[in-house]
């Protein structure tokens, strides 16, 4: 009776599932319904591997549709909200990843750790000389800090990504400039060696690297290439005899530029096409030693914050670099590249944890000895407002850095979006967080000996390097697409034999049209949501089918030209990151439930504060991309920005007239 109605039903089964002839046949690779690739977005490598399974698709079967929607599966929370799905294997229980050995080594350094910050390290002289002081410098390498994750029989400390995570979220508290130093040495700078070099490379650098002997530094940005990382011009040409690489180029905003001794160094190298034999240019990662010659730098930059970081552009002048150099293989720097900074980018969430924990408690100080009009200031809703707020952004972002530090040393593969998404909202949280310290602190707060400007200053550039926010939402939401896309592909292959698809195609069918009624489609996360919390759960759940729905009514009607769509893109990686961030926090305040912990009801309230709120983000963002007025609306900023370009500034007449 079921295979009859599902074949009797196929007119209905297309209307419903609305496969577009965009996404249909011969295209071999569509389905690919963005080349992220060709956008030269960060989401690239992520692509190409949703590309090559596309690529396979292409059975009526049932068996070979099933197979392939299996492999099609992703256990990654984000990248199944595309699909208006959960996935609960990374996210729930919250990750409890670390042994007794490692959690007693990790208490161990801790302390020492904080201690040094608070009694050595001096922010505000680092801040003014414009380097970090020679006695805090020789401090860190006694501490082992400059090799925090090499493993000890390399001379390094050997940590996890968790145990990594808190000792930065402790050097974030207290001086970001100090992070951005010991950061850009081993998150990027030689965070290639750790994940791409051989043995030998290994043995021969990250012993000195790991003492802080020779400083390393990650060499990606040029003048004319940023988020365009693919659109570089420094150059590797091979030798004929094939013993070494002669490379030309520059490289500009390198931190750690003027210190290092060891650089990861990306250029273009020819490389023959396996299928039309053209030569082509590929980016190659290369290990260059200060020492091969042509390696100079100029002059540190002045910036407006992190300014004991040291910061300069970077020449390589014909260096002959030994073939032996080489990163991986010729032509796979972009995705060397783009591994070391996915990475390291939960690593940026967990400081920035630690720098609003720290400015939290300055503006509570404040708040709490402040008398105005005869009370102190902490007792007025406007000051209470935000401090909740405050705290709440800063137990997202904690939680958000452990959930993904978890993920990655439980052996997860799946966290690139995760991670984007916790750089994008821990450095617009920590700018929040600080302004809101500033303005509770009023007057003091602006001056420089309360510390907080110069937080501010050193917070700023968060949300340009590494991927700037704006291009990271593009990725996070074109990733999104291109696995939305993949399902949508599978079910269109399976509508050309409906009969021998039934379950499946019954399946989506029955779970559109309840969607589409404001029914709910099955999904649920009771069983993993602590019951006093069921409430933010459902509302967790109910925006997910919802963002769901709007991600294929926008795939079906845009197919590839989606990647145009950068208004659209933006506020889908809104509502992605807000979904995100309300499944970490039910997750972890679940586990604090669960053990029955002294701040299990704090918790509570911070998470259905926090659930309640993005609930309402993400339906205002839904409601939005269906909207025809906002249709209208991204029309009139597309042409009062080309106006304004076009006249080089603003257009409007001055109202007096002169």
């Amino acid at each position: 009776m079921l295979l009859r109605k599902v074949s009797q039903s196929s007119k209905l089964c297309g209307s419903i599932l609305r496969i577009p002839p965009v996404l249909s046949g011969g295209q071999r690779q569509a389905g690919a319904v963005v080349s992220v690739q060709n956008a030269r977005l960060y989401a690239s490598q992520a692509a190409e591997a949703v590309l090559d399974k596309q690529a396979a698709i292409g059975t009526d079967a049932v068996t070979k549709v099933e197979k392939k929607t299996a492999a099609a599966e992703s256990k990654s929370f984000a990248v199944n909200i595309f699909k208006g799905q959960i996935a609960t294997a990374q996210v729930f229980p919250y990750p409890s990843v670390m042994n007794e050995e490692q959690d007693q080594f990790l208490r161990e350094l801790v302390g020492p750790v904080s201690k040094f910050f608070q009694e050595v390290n001096d922010p505000a002289m680092n801040d003014a000389l414009e380097k970090v002081e020679d006695a805090t410098m020789e401090g860190l390498k006694e501490m082992g800090a400059f090799g925090l994750q090499v493993p000890a029989d390399l001379g390094g400390l050997g940590l996890t990504n968790t145990q990594y995570g808190r000792l930065v979220e402790i050097v974030g508290s207290h001086d970001l400039g100090v992070g951005i130093t010991l950061g850009a040495h081993q998150s990027i700078g030689f965070k290639g060696i750790l994940l791409f070099g051989n043995p030998a490379q290994k043995a021969k650098y990250l012993p000195k690297l790991a003492t802080g002997e020779t400083m390393a530094a990650f060499c990606l940005t040029e003048p004319a290439s940023g988020s365009d990382a693919a659109s570089i011009k420094t150059t590797a040409v091979q030798s004929p005899c094939g013993e070494f690489f002669t490379i030309t180029g520059s490289k500009i905003w390198i931190s750690n530029g003027g210190l290092a001794e060891i650089f990861t160094v990306f250029a273009k190298t020819p490389v023959k096409d396996p299928k039309t034999g053209e030569m082509k240019d590929k980016i190659s990662a290369f290990v260059v030693e200060r020492s091969f010659g042509g390696v100079t730098h100029g002059p540190p930059e002045k910036k407006m914050g992190i300014k004991a970081s040291n910061t300069a552009e970077v020449y390589f002048d014909n260096v002959r670099v030994p073939a032996d150099c080489l990163l991986g293989e010729v032509g796979e720097g972009f995705k060397v590249a783009m591994n070391i900074l996915n990475n390291g980018r939960f690593g940026m969430a967990a400081a920035l944890s630690g720098t609003m924990k720290g400015v939290i408690t300055k503006a509570v100080d404040h708040a709490a000895n402040r008398t105005q009009f005869g009370s102190k200031i902490h007792n007025y809703g406007a000051i209470q407002e935000k401090i909740a707020r405050m705290t709440v952004l800063q137990y997202v972002t904690q939680s958000m850095a452990y959930m993904i530090s978890g993920n990655m040393d439980s052996g997860a593969t799946e966290f690139q979006i995760e991670a984007a998404i916790s750089k994008i909202f821990a450095s617009e949280a920590a700018w929040n967080v600080t302004d809101e310290c500033i303005q509770i602190m009023g007057g003091m707060g602006y001056m420089k000996d309360a510390g907080v400007e110069r937080v501010m200053r050193d917070l700023r550039i968060f949300r340009i390097f590494e991927g700037t926010n704006d291009i990271l939402r593009l990725f996070v939401a074109l990733n999104g697409f291109q696995n939305a896309g993949t399902q949508l592909k599978i079910l269109q292959k399976a509508m050309k034999n409906p009969i021998g698809n039934a379950a499946l195609l019954a399946g989506e069918i029955t779970k559109r049209t309840k969607r589409k009624a404001g029914f709910s489609t099955g999904l649920t996360l009771q069983g993993s949501v602590h019951p006093e919390l069921a409430h933010s759960g459902e509302l967790t759940v109910k925006a997910i089918e919802q963002f769901g729905a709007v991600v294929e009514e926008l795939l079906i009607k845009h197919g590839k030209k989606i990647i145009d769509e950068q208004f659209v893109l933006k506020r889908v990686a809104d509502g992605a990151i807000d979904l995100y961030a309300m499944v970490v926090v039910l997750s972890r305040a679940s586990r604090t439930l669960s053990q029955d912990g002294p701040t299990a009801q704090h918790e509570k309230m911070l998470c259905e504060t926090w659930c309640v709120e993005a609930h309402d983000r993400v339906m205002t963002d839904i409601k939005s991309l269906r909207s025809i007025e906002s249709r209208q609306l991204f029309k009139n900023m597309k042409a009062i920005s080309a106006a304004v370009v076009e006249t080089g500034g603003v257009v409007a007449p001055h109202p007096l007239g002169f």
